[in-house]
């Protein structure tokens, strides 16, 4: 199929499909993989594994896939706190289905940085947290 050229642009004669975000649902308590998830609930589990798979370090998954926190050891709080919230909205914003993060909530206690936020996704809000430790 050779596309027609009208204006000045291409004409497309094809649409784009939203595919659906089903998968297996994973039980963290019981360490099982049981049933499926869609949506929201899908989305709140792709957070969770995106969040807590260290960057770079297994061949199985890309380099656009995971969250560093092993060059943070050592480092000053005020640049660990900045860099968290940079280094999640970069982790998080890989997905299309989610569209932006926000309204980050920051406390430091010891070697620890716990940060909650708020992913705005096209299904809905969802409200996470996550600790670092440095």
């Amino acid at each position: 199929m050779i596309p027609q050229v009208i204006n000045d642009g291409l004409a497309f004669d094809f649409e784009e499909e939203i595919e659906p975000s089903n998968t297996f649902k994973i039980n963290n308590e019981l360490d099982r993989c049981y049933g499926t998830v869609d949506e929201l609930e899908a989305l709140k589990q792709a957070i969770f594994l995106m969040l807590n798979i260290e960057r770079y370090n297994h061949l199985i998954y890309s380099w656009n896939t995971g969250f560093e926190t092993n060059d943070l050891i050592g480092q000053p709080t005020v640049y660990v706190t900045s860099e968290v919230k940079r280094r999640i909205q970069e982790a998080l914003l890989q997905d299309d289905r989610i569209t932006e993060v926000d309204t980050f909530e920051v406390t430091t206690n010891k070697n620890k940085v716990h940060i909650q936020y708020t992913a705005h996704t096209i299904f809905g809000e969802i409200t996470a947290e996550k600790e670092v430790d440095y």
